[in-house]
């Protein structure tokens, strides 16, 4: 039996196929990424064979124009991917869980209506995880489904980590820090846990750096504090989120330039970050390559936020023993990981050149010299994995309880 895992986001879906047990082996690995624009389709059998690496069609019958669309392609195409596949359980990402959720849960439709009310917090992501959540749902209508949330990693910190200087009343009601990046942060502690034990026991804050991005302060393998806050805008810069803003800013946008609450959604999750500053790109990539001055600026700030928010969670931790960088930015820009390391001097880290040029795919590794004090490491993320762990772990819980 095997478990299927989804992660649908605005322009992208990211699946999984892993063997059911207590340590789930990977059979098949893809994504649908670029709808809206470029549709492609990457998938990857259990040893990282390709299996396909296709443009997609934009037009016609068969079109790839949207998350919708490409859970249908996935749907349609699974048996084929992975003859004989039977499913005992889909799990899916779910960005925000709330107050409500602060562990994974059996998707029935009081828990999916409850989801479903979370919506305003998370509007760039939470309509797409419950996209699918339906979708599988009436593809798979006997297959147990289970939600895992970003956002649950981080239930259970101190209250000061917790809150915001409003009124008590609006904690009361949920108006609090819930942080994101959550499964990402609970597999690179439990990593960590396997490849060193120490570290893993110490003051970690790991950098989950992608279009979208975030700090974890960790301690003992538990989540302290996070950049992130009631909703993932907060923190720091991202592809096309702003971060940390003034919050006297949207007002004077309000007040002054007429902004209702429809044209700040699409200002703060869609056209600032660093697509915003560079009037080029979201995507660090394509800032590296461009020569106009606007891009290396965003990269300035780029970096010059993720340092004051690095020592900003070390601050929380009361000092640091490792930084980890991870996801698609962390794992694959080493010019981002130096800079970022020779502003952090002052904690103590001294790179490693040589191994930090070393950022193939997948590679993992220390990327500090011996002469640090604070062990600097590359660790790839899987998301997927964790929430299959999760699903597995539900699953076996429900079997149990019946």
């Amino acid at each position: 039996m095997s478990l299927l895992i989804l992660n649908a986001g605005s322009s992208s879906l990211k699946f999984a196929l892993f063997a059911a047990g207590d340590a789930p082996a990977a059979l098949l690995a893809g994504k649908i990424d670029g709808l809206g624009s470029h549709p492609h389709l990457l998938v990857r059998g259990a040893n990282g064979p390709r299996l396909r690496d296709d443009a997609l069609s934009g037009s016609g019958p068969q079109a790839v124009r949207d998350v919708g669309d490409a859970i249908r392609l996935l749907f349609d195409s699974l048996a084929a991917w992975a003859p004989g596949v039977a499913l005992s359980g889909i799990g899916h990402r779910v960005v925000h869980g709330g107050v409500d959720f602060d562990a994974p849960a059996l998707i029935g439709d009081a828990v999916l209506a409850r989801i479903e009310a979370l919506t305003s917090l998370a509007p760039l992501h939470q309509p797409f995880n419950i996209e699918g959540i339906r979708a599988a749902r009436r593809h798979y209508p006997g297959v147990p489904q289970v939600a895992c949330f970003d956002t649950a990693f981080h239930r259970g910190h101190a209250f000061e980590h917790d809150t915001f200087a409003l009124p008590r009343e609006y904690f009361d009601a949920g108006v609090r820090r819930y942080g994101f990046h959550g499964l990402s942060y609970e597999y690179i502690a439990a990593r960590l846990r396997d490849i060193d034990p120490a570290a893993a026991g110490a003051r970690v804050v790991v950098a989950h750096l992608g279009s979208g991005a975030s700090l974890c302060a960790i301690r003992d393998g538990r989540s302290v504090a996070s950049s992130m806050g009631f909703t993932a805008l907060d923190g720091l810069p991202m592809g096309t989120r702003p971060g940390h803003i003034d919050p006297g800013v949207l007002l004077w946008l309000m007040t002054e330039r007429g902004m209702n609450a429809a044209a700040l959604t699409e200002l703060l999750y869609r056209r600032s970050g660093l697509k915003g500053l560079s009037g080029l790109s979201g995507d660090l990539r394509d800032l590296h390559a461009s020569e106009r001055p606007d891009a290396a600026q965003a990269v300035d700030y780029f970096v010059a936020q993720l340092c004051q928010q690095i020592a900003a969670m070390t601050a929380a931790l009361g000092g640091l023993d490792s930084l980890i960088f991870t996801a698609g930015i962390g794992e694959n820009d080493p010019l981002v990981r130096a800079r970022a390391m020779a502003g952090l001097r002052f904690l103590g880290i001294e790179p490693d050149p040589a191994a930090n040029e070393r950022h193939g795919a997948g590679y993992e590794g220390l990327i500090s010299g011996s002469g640090s004090t604070v062990r600097v490491r590359v660790i790839p993320t899987d998301e997927e994995r964790m929430i299959a762990r999760h699903v597995g772990t539900v699953m076996a819980a429900t079997a149990a309880a019946d």
